[in-house]
């Protein structure tokens, strides 16, 4: 799961320094105009509101851009979605080991379509990086030697301004600058990231935190345009959803400005006690009610407090993912589809 397609930052401070302030300004100006559907091929774009939608993952049948996918978006945005955040997955082989690359799955030809592909169906985009960290996710890294961070901040970096540079051309609204990078969001290099991403990028500049404590932790949210969650809390045995999920809500409401860039949980009996728990880690028989109810609680709940800008997660971009076996987190062909509509058709 290697590439030189992203993140090869030799050169890269000189190439700015020759393009010079007129390029930034045009990086700046473009993203804005293009948000608002000023630029052309931009006219279809949603509009001002909420972002309502869902985090698309793409898969080797359906690669961004294609006739499937296209159809999959077309499904999401029939049930009244405005929004798609698009994930291009890095990668690294350890937790503590700093030599991230970019994948292979979504390269940047592949991004570049699926941006065009959702703007032109009339849906925001968010391109929002995810790091890929096998049997382990993108919380654990972390490392004990500070030059070793230093160093995966280096190719971190150089592999985001890239993506930022993608996204102002394509016009994509809304860039995350991380996704659940708790153990080095503490690092005081992010200030100096966030400048180098803004002088690329014109649209709205984010980061989506875990949900437990990294907000509070982060060195930079004064810097975002806005900050993200994850939101993944256990709710218990699930004899009082409602009220597990009302007080969770209220207590997100205090933290000010908020999106929330991760909602869900699986379609599976027990899904509600570890709602990060993938298919991968534990089986258990299908139950679509469960993750409808679930869905319908936390939406109803995050309105009530002001809180309407959710991308949940996941939707594929095989428009034939999903269905009422399948037990992991897509919402495709379950109940939870029809939670969606009722929400974001309101």
């Amino acid at each position: 799961m290697v590439g030189a397609q992203w993140g090869d930052d030799t050169g890269m401070e000189e190439r700015v320094e020759r393009q010079g302030t007129s390029r930034r300004g045009l990086l700046r100006m473009g993203a804005g105009l293009a948000g608002i559907g000023l630029l052309p091929g931009c006219a279809g774009a949603a509009g001002t509101g909420p972002w309502r939608g869902v985090n698309l993952v793409a898969t080797p049948e359906a690669p961004l851009g294609s006739d499937a996918c296209g159809r999959s978006l077309r499904n999401l945005r029939a049930l009244g979605a405005n929004a798609v955040a698009l994930i291009p997955f890095l990668w690294q082989p350890a937790p503590g080991d700093p030599a991230i690359v970019p994948g292979d799955a979504v390269g940047p030809a592949d991004l570049r379509a699926g941006i065009r592909q959702a703007r032109g169906l009339g849906l925001r985009v968010m391109v929002k990086p995810h790091v890929w960290v096998p049997q382990t996710w993108a919380g654990a890294i972390g490392f004990t030697d500070p030059a070793d961070q230093a160093e995966w901040l280096r190719r971190y970096r150089a592999i985001l301004l890239d993506l930022a540079e993608l996204a102002a051309a394509e016009g994509a609204e809304a860039l995350a600058i991380g996704t659940e990078l708790r153990g080095v969001s503490a690092d005081p290099a992010w200030g100096g990231i966030i400048d180098a991403v803004r002088d690329r990028y014109g649209g709205i500049v984010t980061y989506v935190a875990h949900w437990d404590g990294e907000l509070a932790r982060l060195s930079f949210r004064d810097r975002l345009d806005v900050a993200a969650i994850s939101l993944y809390p256990p709710l218990g045995d699930g004899t009082d959803l409602e009220a597990a999920i009302a007080a969770l809500a209220g207590d997100l409401s205090r933290q000010g400005p908020l999106w929330v860039g991760e909602l869900g949980l699986r379609s599976a009996v027990g899904a509600q006690e570890r709602p990060w728990e993938s298919a991968e880690e534990r089986d258990a028989h299908p139950d679509g009610g469960l993750q409808a109810r679930v869905l319908d609680l936390w939406l109803a709940a995050l309105t009530r407090h002001g809180m309407d800008d959710v991308l949940v997660w996941r939707w594929f971009s095989d428009p034939d993912a999903g269905g009422p076996q399948d037990t992991d987190f897509t919402i495709q062909g379950k109940p939870a589809e029809a939670v969606l509509r009722r929400h974001f058709q309101n």
